[in-house]
């Protein structure tokens, strides 16, 4: 998407009063700068009353600011006629139909690149987590199993290994980076070879599972990417196999996902996200094999801070001239 040309002057002509909405909640320094700054309005977050108060406010909004998980959804954009630009804060834009976007000329940005090194770190440390059965462990001493039992189990060698990204983009080549460290061979699918990449290209997901001994879910969320590792991908990485994701839920067909770990026809999986955050399958919970975070890829105080700041560079660079610094596509 080309970055939208200052061509209507009520679009940007205040940058105080009811033309900027909140949805949902923000980053706190996002959230008090558009209350302090710009005299930002919020949207209700209960249903019922949102609709009297778009009846009031929905002529007069120029610019939405969210976030990936609130995002301006396909009903929300049609009730908002004059929306010119969304500025989102996180790199994930899939709660925002992004299509219905396009054809409106409304533009988008996200805070790409200031999350990359945090989120990769995470996927790292899942990796490491699930391969050497770090937060098990743990669990086994904190029960007493240690002195109890004796030894904990044997687990498996987490350098060297053949490790397929899904999804070789900024985040994507940030983990294979890492995992070259570890002296890993990297192999990965994307929607077309990435130019002057060393690591191995597969044609598709299956092939890449099938290739690989670990499996790192890297790609973006959105419609074209859902459930893109189905039952016969996790079938292709089989039972010596690991699965990590640290893009979206909506990626993974999470019911093929927890019957494959069940029944043991997946090693272990280390997760981030999940399909219906915050609510986790209670099947996984048991699982020693599988370690649950709460979302926190990018959650350090330095990213955040990062992101806050793009956030609102998008939109003070908005209000000024039409501009996005960070805009999507």
């Amino acid at each position: 998407m080309t970055q939208h040309a200052a061509t209507e002057p009520d679009v940007h002509a205040s940058t105080r009063g009811e033309s900027i909405l909140q949805i949902g909640p923000v980053n706190p320094t996002v959230q008090s700068t558009l209350a302090s700054e710009f005299g930002a309005l919020r949207l209700p977050d209960d249903e019922a009353e949102r609709g009297a108060f778009l009846d009031r406010h929905a002529d007069g909004i120029s610019v939405a600011v969210c976030s990936g998980r609130f995002g301006v959804d396909a009903g929300l954009m049609r009730r908002l006629p004059r929306l010119r630009a969304i500025v989102n804060f996180g790199v994930g834009y899939d709660a925002t139909d992004v299509a219905q976007a396009a054809e409106r000329g409304i533009a988008v940005s996200n805070t790409p690149d200031v999350l990359t090194d945090c989120v990769a770190d995470t996927a790292l440390a899942l990796y490491l987590d699930v391969l050497r059965r770090v937060s098990a462990a743990d669990r086994f001493v904190r029960r007493g199993d240690w002195e109890r039992t004796g030894n904990f189990p044997l687990a498996v060698r987490a350098s060297g290994r053949k490790v397929g990204i899904l999804g070789l983009g900024r985040i994507g080549a940030a983990i294979a980076h890492r995992l070259e460290a570890f002296g890993c061979e990297i192999h990965y699918h994307s929607r077309r070879p990435v130019e002057g990449s060393s690591y191995t290209y597969a044609g598709s997901a299956d092939e890449l599972a099938a290739a690989v001994d670990v499996l790192v879910v890297a790609t973006a969320g959105g419609p074209e990417s859902a459930g893109l590792v189905d039952a016969d991908v996790l079938a292709a990485l089989g039972p010596s196999g690991y699965l990590i994701n640290i893009a979206r839920g909506s990626v993974v067909d999470q019911d093929a996902l927890v019957s494959a770990l069940a029944q043991g026809r997946v090693a272990g999986a280390g997760l981030d996200v999940f399909a219906d955050e915050p609510r986790v399958p209670a099947e996984l919970m048991d699982l020693d094999n599988v370690v649950l975070l709460p979302h926190l890829g990018s959650g350090t105080d330095e990213t955040r801070q990062d992101m806050a700041e793009l956030t609102l560079e998008n939109l003070r660079s908005y209000l000024r001239d039409g501009s996005l610094v960070t805009p999507i596509g």
